[in-house]
């Protein structure tokens, strides 16, 4: 089933059977590993932890109290722009620098606090 958003958007059901066979893992070892990490982010977001999440290959989302942002990877950017439209467009835009992190970054690093605990582990 699909819920309709407003702005016709569409939400679609996960497709596990798809993740499994490209992780070559079971269906249900899929199942069970993100729902355990969608329940474990749902806790520490309730008891007002700060949380990262890292996004293998794309970069780091970032959760501090109600702040919320994206760190991308370079590498990342770069592969979904080419190399020479990322580099003009780093140039045009200096905030776009601010938005990037190196994968060697610490990612306790990245955070106002310090703490933070970072998905998956």
């Amino acid at each position: 089933l699909s819920c309709g958003f407003p702005g016709n958007k569409e939400l679609e059901p996960l497709k596990y059977a798809k993740l499994a066979m490209h992780a070559t893992v079971s269906r249900r070892k899929v199942e069970g590993c993100i729902q355990g990490t969608t329940s474990l982010l749902s806790h520490c977001l309730r008891k007002g932890e700060n949380v990262a999440l890292v996004l293998r290959d794309v970069g780091v989302l970032l959760m501090e109290g109600r702040r919320v942002q994206v760190r991308f990877y370079n590498d990342f950017l770069e592969r979904m722009s080419g190399k020479r439209n990322f580099e003009r467009a780093a140039s045009k835009v200096p905030q776009l620098l601010k938005m990037m992190v190196s994968r060697v970054t610490p990612i306790a690093s990245l955070t106002f606090f310090g703490r933070v605990i970072i998905f998956p582990q």
